[in-house]
C-alpha cells in the first residue's frame, strides 16, 4: 500500500515515514500542500495523511481541491482539536481525525481500517482457501501455520487479496507498492509474487498473460473495484 504524508513539519514528517515503512508500506512526502496536491493528483494513493494547518496552502484548500477529482481516503491529522475544526474538516471531505499528539498504534489503526473500507473489505480477516491473512497482526498463515512473509511480499498480498476476483496490471502494482524514489523498472514485482507462490501455494496468485495478477474470489463473489 502506497501512503502520502503531507506535513510540513520535519520531525512529524520524518517520525511518520519511518514508522510507515518499518511497517511495509511505500511513502511518499510532501512538506507543503501544493505539492502535495500535485503528488494526490498524480498518483492513486491508498491513503493521505493530511496535516490540517500548513503554510501557503492549508489541509483543507488541499482537500477541497482534491475532492473536486477523487475519493482518495484521507486522514486529517492537526494539532486544533476543537469540534468545529473536526466538523469542517469532515464536512470538506476528510474520511478519518486524528489529533496531535497521537499514539502510534492508534494511527495505524486508523490507517488499516480506512484501507479496508476503501476495497470494502469487512473485517481484519481475509480468508483464501486455507490461507489467511490478518491485516492487524499482519500475519499470514497456511493450513493453521504461519507463514513467514516479507513487509513487501505481505503488502503484495494485501492489495492482490482485497482486490480478489479483479486483475491487477503490473503498473497500478508498482504505483501501490513502491514509492517515488524506487526503480520501478526492476523485476522485483515478479521476485515478489514467485516468493509468496512458493510460501503459500502456486494456485493463490495467477497470471494473466498481458494483462497481470490475479487472485480469484470465491464462486458468486463480486469482483473488487
Amino acid at each position: 500500500m502506497r501512503i502520502l504524508i503531507v506535513e510540513d513539519e520535519v520531525d512529524v514528517r520524518r517520525s511518520l515515514i519511518r514508522l510507515l515503512r518499518e511497517e511495509g508500506y511505500a511513502v511518499d512526502e510532501a512538506a507543503q500542500g501544493s505539492e502535495g496536491l500535485h503528488k494526490a493528483l498524480e498518483f492513486d494513493y491508498d491513503v493521505i495523511i493530511l496535516d490540517y494547518l500548513m503554510p501557503g496552502m492549508d489541509g483543507r484548500e488541499v482537500l477541497r481541491r482534491l475532492r473536486g477529482v477523487k475519493r482518495t481516503p484521507v486522514l486529517m491529522l492537526t494539532a486544533r482539536n476543537s469540534i468545529e475544526d473536526r466538523v469542517v474538516g469532515l464536512d470538506l471531505g476528510a474520511d478519518d481525525y486524528l489529533a496531535k499528539p497521537f499514539v502510534q498504534k492508534e494511527l495505524l489503526a486508523r490507517l488499516r481500517a480506512l484501507i479496508r473500507r476503501n476495497h470494502q473489505t469487512v473485517g481484519a480477516t481475509i480468508t483464501l482457501g486455507e490461507v489467511v491473512i490478518d491485516t492487524v497482526a499482519r500475519r499470514v498463515t497456511r493450513g493453521g501455520k504461519e507463514e513467514p512473509v516479507t513487509g513487501r511480499e505481505y503488502i503484495l498480498l494485501e492489495y492482490l487479496a482485497h482486490r480478489r476476483g479483479a486483475v491487477v496490471n503490473r503498473s497500478e502494482l508498482y504505483e501501490h507498492l513502491f514509492d517515488e524514489n524506487e526503480d520501478t523498472l526492476s523485476n522485483l514485482l515478479e521476485v515478489h509474487v514467485c516468493n509468496l507462490r512458493r510460501k503459500l501455494g502456486s494456485e493463490l496468485i495467477k497470471t494473466r498473460r498481458g494483462l497481470g495478477y490475479i487472485i480469484e474470489g470465491t464462486p458468486g463473489e463480486k469482483p473488487a473495484l
